[in-house]
């Protein structure tokens, strides 16, 4: 029966062409999308290209002759385009810790005279660092709120609020918390909302400008494929642009940066968010990467987003029943976003042993089996690969052979 759901819903895919854009191992189910993200084919080429021809041949003239000098705010507009901003308002360059600093620390200088950073609780972990990071430096009271309660305490105590800084999708369950309603609250008592956008770039429809966000930052490698250690964005709003006091100042966001002026002088527009010379070769990787995206409407990936997590949810339900595990997403469509967390006390082996069967997750400690969904390269059989793979571990006891006990480094 599960089977022919998933060869129905394969088969009424409208974006199944777009997996011919991804480079994937034979015989893998790839469910870590949302660590790093498949090799888009339009990468290596790109990349052979820049190193060969751009780097081997035109050494520096590939700045103007390249497109080098331009490729931040290029390539920032092309995921703009899946994020809801007009041209103009999106950079790519230097790491998600550096860009989350440099636009948060911005943000709050924005509200002089307010001293609470709202955060949450369950953010990712460098997102809390750098909250903590910007309280010392401006001597502002963090204060870590979950999403859900937000609204709540800017309603009654927003008018002490410099910054409310939060995700969309939790990183650890896929919870999906209303951006729209958030802003608005945080608007409503005179304060900046500054989202992440690392777990949802590139996975489902953002709305950046309709909702009237201030700032958003995002990595390049997971949902958008960019390869390992892609540089990262930052989104600044138009009407803050003017006011954005960068601050990390380097020579690419000055307004003459070939002057070698010895004081700084912010560039306009979404140039000033520049900061020195970004990592060309990854940024080149990334712009090629995107490419995937050409011709794709956001809604169709989020369509089939919540049909392949739903469908994984149906196939928990009916073939992990009574062995350990309990479902930690939402079922709700709405309140999804395009991962899948399942509980389990023995989750590191369990995800080890599936691993080695060719189906790569990842976990959470203590308990959490996390899998991440790219609407652009997986499909419904893959899922219930993925899941039969689960059960027959769990079944026989697989997980528990000595191999999978050991934990690497990195999980």
């Amino acid at each position: 029966m599960l089977k022919q759901r998933a060869a129905e819903l394969d088969s009424a895919d409208p974006i199944a062409h777009v997996r011919d854009r991804f480079t994937l191992p034979e015989r893998v189910v790839y469910l870590d999308g949302n660590s790093l993200g498949a090799l888009p084919t339009a990468v290596p080429a790109a990349v052979e290209d820049a190193l060969h021809r751009q780097w081997g041949t035109d050494l520096i003239r590939s700045w103007n002759a390249n497109g080098w000098w331009d490729a931040p705010v290029r390539t920032g507009d092309a995921i703009g385009r899946l994020v809801g901003a007009a041209p103009g308002q999106v950079v790519v360059g230097d790491s998600t810790s550096v860009q989350l600093f440099n636009t948060l620390l911005a943000a709050a200088r924005m509200r002089p005279g307010r001293r609470v950073l709202l955060t949450d609780p369950d953010h990712f972990p460098t997102d809390q660092y750098v909250a903590d990071s910007v309280g010392r430096l401006l001597g502002l009271d963090v204060r870590r709120v979950p999403a859900r309660e937000a609204a709540g305490v800017l309603a009654a105590e927003g008018d002490r609020v410099a910054v409310a800084a939060y995700a969309p999708v939790d990183y650890r369950t896929g919870e999906l918390y209303d951006m729209a309603a958030l802003t608005t609250a945080a608007h409503a008592a005179g304060a900046l909302v500054h989202w992440d956008l690392c777990h949802a770039a590139g996975a489902l429809p953002i709305e950046l400008d309709a909702i009237g966000a201030d700032f958003a930052v995002g990595c390049g490698y997971k949902y958008l494929s960019g390869g390992p250690g892609a540089p990262a964005f930052a989104y600044l709003a138009h009407r803050h642009q003017e006011d954005f006091d960068h601050p990390v100042t380097g020579w690419h966001g000055h307004a003459q940066p070939f002057a070698m002026s010895g004081t700084y002088a912010p560039a306009p527009g979404i140039t000033r968010a520049r900061i020195g010379t970004p990592p060309l070769l990854s940024l080149i990787a990334l712009e090629a990467a995107l490419t995937a995206y050409d011709g794709v409407d956001m809604a169709a990936v989020r369509a089939k987003s919540l049909s392949l997590t739903g469908f994984f949810q149906e196939c928990a339900d009916a073939l992990l029943d009574g062995l350990g595990f309990t479902m930690a997403t939402p079922r709700e469509p709405a309140r999804r976003g395009s991962q899948v967390a399942l509980r389990h006390p023995e989750a590191y082996p369990l995800v080890a042993a599936l691993t080695a069967r060719g189906v790569i997750g990842d976990m959470r400690a203590p308990d959490l089996l996390r899998f991440g969904f790219n609407a652009l390269y997986l499909t419904h059989a893959d899922v219930l690969h993925a899941v039969r793979e689960l059960r027959d571990i769990a079944t026989t006891a697989a997980h528990r052979a000595p191999e999978f006990q050991q934990r690497p480094t990195v999980t």
